[in-house]
């Protein structure tokens, strides 16, 4: 079983991610007192697509505003403040990097959102919140460094009210072989635990959720790539390769390879809590 020291550490690797993000927004010519979630973009959405896709599964919500959204595996939170910016709602992020929740707190000060966004280091497989807490659980690409699926699903499901939804953005095992390594989120097949589309699912419905969209958008991911790589951002753009280091730039460089090998498969799915009888 993966080692959550390992995890942190290929993710963050001691660096002071705080001053290493000051300073890429300072070679950009981005004022850190006038700070907006725009002028992020690039360096805070760690998943495939980029803003695109947190777009893309905030439309599949339609939240109303109001709504206390849990976001599970948040990185440094740029798809938190993206949904406070969209609609009124109240965004708590958890992650198990501190580093990443230093930054992101960091960032909901700077673009003047800490009253509505706030993150804290926490374990997805023992959220520290009571049942039914929230009435959104959002997670884009974090199932992928968690071995048991069912106690994953199982605790997005207990902090749910009934009737709250769980919308996800992930990667998965897709048909055409193996994951070529490494990936962003594993520098080594064994901080992997990528699944089928088919067994995640199983794990979601095992837990209690009903799944009201499936939807394989692995198409869109792999023209996003392809597009990504052929027209790289200028050298001083804040980006997520150049806040990371060169461990995730090796990394990426194989996703455009294992979308057009459909090594693997991307997923948008929202599911819902169903109420008690």
């Amino acid at each position: 079983m993966t080692d959550h020291g390992d995890l942190i550490r290929h993710y963050a690797d001691g660096r002071d991610l705080v001053a290493r993000a000051r300073e890429l927004l300072r070679d950009a010519g981005k004022d850190l007192t006038r700070l907006t979630i725009d002028d992020l973009v690039g360096l805070d959405e760690f998943h495939v697509r980029g803003r695109e896709a947190t777009l893309s599964l905030a439309k599949r919500l339609a939240l109303g505003g109001g709504e206390i959204v849990l976001d599970v595996g948040s990185g440094i939170g740029g798809p938190a403040r993206r949904l406070a910016s969209l609609v009124d709602v109240t965004v708590v992020g958890i992650d198990l990097t501190p580093e990443f929740v230093r930054l992101a707190n960091e960032f909901s000060r700077l673009t003047g959102l800490a009253d509505r966004v706030r993150f804290e280091t926490a374990d997805a497989l023992a959220l520290p919140f009571p049942a039914a807490s929230f009435d959104i659980v959002w997670t884009q690409h974090v199932q992928m460094n968690i071995a048991d699926k069912d106690g994953f699903c199982a605790e997005m499901f207990r902090v749910l009210k009934p009737g709250g939804r769980l919308a996800l953005y992930d990667i998965l095992q897709g048909p055409g072989g193996a994951v070529a390594y490494p990936t962003p989120w594993a520098s080594a097949p064994e901080l992997s635990r990528v699944v089928t589309p088919q067994a995640y699912r199983a794990a979601l419905e095992r837990a209690g959720f009903t799944v009201d969209v499936w939807d394989d958008v692995t198409e869109a991911a792999s023209a996003w790539a392809a597009k990504r790589y052929a027209s790289p951002p200028p050298a001083n753009a804040p980006t997520v390769a150049r806040l990371l280091g060169a461990q995730n730039v090796a990394g990426a460089a194989n996703i455009p390879r294992n979308l057009a090998e459909k090594r693997i498969t991307l997923i948008e799915a929202i599911a819902r809590k169903r109420a008690a009888a």
